[in-house]
């Protein structure tokens, strides 16, 4: 006999189920790629159908991966990639699932700032609109699809979805709904004057019921359990937006202690007492009435060494070798002290200047490759403490930091890390800490912690643990300037690459 709790957690692509024995230990994973389709320029949306048999295949594969009775799992929990639009119609059926990369409402976004709408949200919400912001989202469809508007019986998110075909519930949670502003802050609840902000004064009855993120939303159905081997009854949460769920699988649960994950996006968070109110931050999340998670985020973290890795190291005469452990090996190499180049992580844009690109800046003929790797590693985490500073300057408290997501699990990136920063860095022993996260809910939920903080002493550890080195964050606050400094001057001339493109 022994007790666990089972964590979901579903991105944009891949969803994975994860169990976890009550300290935190993984016992079997299973995961499952999903499929986007993008049917317009700038659409991209996936059958909620797949999505649902792939959440029913990881689901079985995991428990019988274990060997466990079904009857130990306790709970479920079910964490989300956040915004993007996932709808039921009036039926409770699937009708459309959008996800948080589509760029759809780019126009209406320009529209709308020229009309100060987001100045009329931000006081409520705490967010401005933006393309792939659930809000926005609607707010296109009922303009540009009224047909499918009109069918729509039910907008959440992503795990709302999972969540619902599990138990039936219509339900959201308070840290998704906050995080796509549809919520007002620090009420944490609906309000019609938000809503008329975006044009959605007549979307009150389309939103589900808000819960709190460990309250239990609904139980595992009998067809369910026929389906994926859970028990029928199993207790399942509302679940977290996924960013929250990997903050507190990594363990963040404290005021003052920040979660950066170095994934696809570049993910910095930092827990707070009060919401911090100051338009330059992206994002506001709560996931307990007592907790507020001020969140920067742009795509220009791991991505790029995804992108090189995948152009120029893959098929590298070093065969045998993971291509990531070369380049690591690689810019172990370099002297962080010596001459290395600069590396701006743009390869899909900066948050502050979407016409932004990436590039290598004082290239010298005896730079070789290792230079430019040491140069991209070290232009990503510069990226990350440019979101850290905002966070800082808006009046968060940054004095430690867990650090998760695949750069997490390279040998030389958290040291880059911590001297960067000048912070010490942990890196966190779960690989899975949204799945992670989503099962300390639902042990909380299930009344087996009085609270995250409990849980996540409870299951999480970890695994690592950096210090910055004096001297070479001394080298990196001279680089970080010149970064600046480069970006700065940059900003007219990649305006001018843009304009050159759109007469092309």
């Amino acid at each position: 006999m022994g007790e666990y709790i089972l964590g979901l957690d579903a991105g944009n692509t891949v969803i994975k189920a994860v169990l976890f024995d009550l300290e935190g230990r993984e016992l079997a994973l299973a995961a499952k790629d999903g499929r986007s389709s993008m049917p317009k320029p700038g659409h991209v949306e996936r059958d909620l159908g797949e999505l649902w048999r792939n959440a029913v295949e990881v689901i079985g594969q995991c428990i019988e991966r274990a060997g466990v009775d079904a009857g130990d799992v306790l709970a479920v929990g079910c964490a989300g990639h956040g915004n993007g639009l996932y709808a039921l119609d009036r039926d409770g059926e699937p009708l459309i699932g959008i996800q948080s990369l589509d760029t759809r409402a780019s126009g209406l976004v320009d529209e709308w700032q020229k009309q100060g709408v987001g100045d009329r949200t931000y006081p409520l919400c705490l967010q401005k609109p933006w393309a792939a912001q659930t809000p926005t989202l609607l707010a296109w469809l009922k303009r540009h699809d009224p047909a499918l508007h009109g069918r729509i019986g039910t907008v959440f998110l992503c795990k709302d979805f999972v969540v619902n075909r599990l138990t039936g519930a219509r339900s959201t949670d308070t840290s998704d709904m906050s995080g796509c502003g549809l919520l007002t802050m620090p009420a944490r609840r609906y309000d019609g004057g938000l809503l008329a902000a975006y044009g959605l004064g007549d979307a009150a009855q389309l939103l589900p019921p808000v819960l709190e993120s460990a309250e239990i939303a609904g139980r595992i159905s009998s067809d369910v359990a026929g389906l994926t081997g859970l028990a029928a009854g199993t207790p399942v949460i509302a679940g977290l937006f996924d960013v929250v769920a990997s903050a507190i699988g990594s363990g963040v649960t404290r005021t003052g202690a920040a979660s950066i994950i170095a994934g696809t996006w570049s993910i910095n968070q930092v827990i707070t007492d009060e919401p911090i109110r100051d338009p330059k931050i992206f994002m506001v999340s709560t996931y307990d009435p007592e907790r507020y998670l001020a969140i920067e985020s742009s795509a220009t973290s791991a991505a790029n060494l995804e992108w090189i890795v995948r152009e120029f190291f893959e098929h590298a005469p070093e065969s045998g070798r993971s291509p990531f452990e070369l380049c690591g090996d690689l810019v172990a190499s370099v002297d962080p002290t010596g001459d290395v180049p600069i590396y701006h992580p743009y390869l899909y844009g900066a948050q502050t200047n979407g016409q932004s690109r990436a590039g290598f800046y004082g290239i010298a003929g005896w730079h070789g490759r290792a230079h430019l790797l040491r140069a991209l590693f070290e232009g990503v985490v510069f990226e990350h403490r440019r979101h850290v500073e905002t966070l800082r300057d808006a009046g968060a408290v940054v004095d430690e930091v867990v650090l998760s997501g695949g750069g997490s699990r390279s040998a030389i990136w958290p040291q880059i890390f911590a001297d960067v920063l000048s912070l010490p860095v942990t890196v966190a022993r779960s690989r899975e800490t949204g799945a992670l996260g989503a099962a300390i809910a639902a042990a909380t939920g299930v009344g087996l912690f009085k609270d995250f903080a409990e849980g996540a002493s409870a299951m999480t550890a970890a695994a690592r643990r950096y210090t910055p080195n004096c001297e070479v964050a001394l080298a990196y606050g001279r680089r970080y300037r010149l970064y600046g400094e480069i970006n700065k001057a940059m900003g007219p001339l990649w305006q001018s690459m843009a304009s050159e493109q759109v007469e092309a």
